[in-house]
């Protein structure tokens, strides 16, 4: 048995019958929706048309939502209606990232995630569910697609039905007939400037970008502005709801800090394998750092959670699939080894075993690397699909780490640190290479994620926004300007003078640290520019 809907849009009149049956039967709040109405205008006077269509939960067979959810509070049922569980749900939004049709939101009154659950308390009396029911042209049918002889499965097999996104590989259970294709592929539309009902709050999606930069070749066309007239045929939103970008600065804070704390026993791990000798300050440092920025990177989990006060759910009540959930047992672990890490550190003299050592590079490793596979859960952003971004965060860790190091080493006894070998390395110069390093090979990363042919107009747009959109200050004079020009030319600088000093080195650490951070900030926002429905 496997519950699902097929909407005729050959019937429907667009009368919002089901988004206001759906709010009464399930006291949905005002600003937030199950179902809604999308409104979209195609062509230019006199040649010009108005579709619409109805757009929820598609209750896919293979449904990322379930899949992320840190806390099982959304599951399959065996009759194939994805469910929720508020009681569960810690409000992390990751079940946002994670859907590609906008299908869900937190409700404002609980905190916690909510969707369409076609009325499964209806379903288990017999009953239909409530849109159906209230549809004045009976446009939406609901039924066991595995049941031959129902109506649904009747129609799927006698009609030209289509699915939003199949490519996504969800195995979605809503079909439609009739309806227009571009409200099935966002890319393809614009947003106006302002709603056919109502203003809207925010400006258009072209606004990503500066008048001269607006994007005309990617399958859409900018809404008339100032006397601008589009292209026949350019299909623009004239009504929809809000759907807010679910994360903001946290992610971007949690990813860099998880980066320090990761990296900088990472790059400790590199220093001791060349011999490198660690003076009591930073042998105490060095695991301490690891463990301030992993504590700071947990409090930042919890902080952005919309009901802090069930962190513990991830524990208590999890589910093994989210990453959220792996994530969080290796950053224990690596917590536990970089605090005995710190106890050999108190030791008086400079024995470390070799297994611990191997073990806390090997934790600190996945610590910085397991958030490629959370991403990759969040099936709603393209751009976070890219396959070079395990590498990436394996290379931004040793970039943080190294820097990192180079302020730790500096504090605890420039100019006067111990030398090793017969060239007089120092600690800091080992980091410096380290450093110069992982800023090369990140950059590369940078641009093969940038420029790599996308696999997607979503990827393209968010490409877009980066290059020469909203986000292009960021890019160019924070990551590119500040984290990447200006350190290594005050490395080149320091090498070919022979300069040495407190302020210098320390500038050195910190410019890119800074442009590292502003990357992951860019890199979350630029992701979840696209829109979803």
């Amino acid at each position: 048995m496997r519950y699902g809907f097929v909407i005729d849009h050959n019937r429907c009149i667009g009368c919002h019958a089901c988004t206001l049956a759906c709010k009464e039967e399930h006291s949905v709040p005002l600003g937030v929706f199950r179902t809604w109405v999308k409104y979209i205008e195609k062509g230019a006077f006199p040649h010009a048309s108005r579709h619409f269509g109805v757009m929820r939960c598609n209750h896919c067979d293979d449904a990322p939502c379930v899949a992320i959810c840190p806390t099982s509070a959304l599951f399959r049922r065996q009759d194939g209606i994805v469910d929720f569980d508020s009681s569960r749900c810690i409000g992390c939004k990751s079940c946002m990232q994670a859907c590609p049709y906008d299908a869900l939101y937190l409700d404002p009154g609980t905190h916690t995630a909510a969707k369409c659950n076609f009325c499964a308390h209806r379903i288990e009396m017999n009953l239909e569910p409530a849109c159906v029911v209230v549809c004045p042209v009976q446009a939406i049918i609901a039924g066991d697609i595995d049941d031959p002889e129902s109506r649904i499965s009747e129609v799927i097999a006698s009609a030209k039905v289509t699915a939003r996104k199949p490519h996504k590989g969800t195995r979605p259970k809503l079909f439609y007939v009739g309806i227009e294709g571009d409200l099935l592929q966002p890319s393809m539309t614009e947003a106006a400037s302002n709603y056919m009902f109502a203003e809207r709050h925010s400006g258009s999606r072209h606004e990503d970008f500066p008048r001269w930069a607006r994007p005309a070749d990617h399958g859409s066309q900018s809404v008339p502005t100032d006397g601008d007239r589009p292209n026949v045929g350019a299909g623009r939103v004239v009504y929809d709801v809000a759907h807010p970008q679910p994360w903001a600065w946290i992610p971007a804070f949690y990813l860099w800090t998880k980066s320090i704390g990761a990296g900088i026993l990472m790059v400790a791990a590199l220093l001791l394998a060349l011999a490198a000798p660690f003076d009591s300050g930073l042998r105490l440092i060095v695991p301490a750092t690891a463990l301030l920025f992993t504590g700071i990177t947990a409090l930042l989990l919890i902080a952005d959670l919309h009901r802090p006060d069930r962190f513990y759910y991830i524990l208590l009540k999890p589910n093994p699939r989210s990453w959220l959930v792996v994530g969080t047992w290796i950053l224990i672990i690596y917590s536990i080894l970089a605090a005995i890490w710190l106890i050999y550190g108190f030791g008086r003299d400079d024995y470390m075993p070799s297994l611990l050592v191997v073990m806390a590079a090997i934790a600190a490793g996945c610590s910085a690397g397991y958030s490629a596979f959370l991403f990759a859960q969040a099936k709603g952003r393209d751009l976070w699909q890219s396959p070079l971004f395990l590498w990436h965060l394996f290379i931004q860790a040793m970039l943080a780490g190294a820097a990192t190091m180079i302020i730790a080493a500096v504090l605890d006894g420039y100019p006067h640190i111990r030398a090793i070998g017969d060239g007089g390395l120092e600690i800091v110069r080992l980091s410096n290479f380290v450093l110069v390093t992982a800023i090369a090979l990140s950059t590369l990363m940078i641009l093969g994620e940038l420029s790599i042919t996308p696999f997607s107009v979503d990827v393209q747009y968010a490409v877009d926004v980066i290059w020469r959109g909203r986000l292009r200050a960021l890019f160019w004079l924070g990551v590119v300007g500040l984290g990447t020009i200006l350190p290594v030319g005050l490395l080149f600088y320091t090498i070919a003078t022979a300069a040495t000093s407190r302020l210098l080195e320390i500038s050195d650490a910190v410019a890119p640290l800074i442009g590292l951070l502003l990357f992951e900030k860019v890199w979350i926002d630029a992701g979840q520019a696209p829109p979803l429905s």
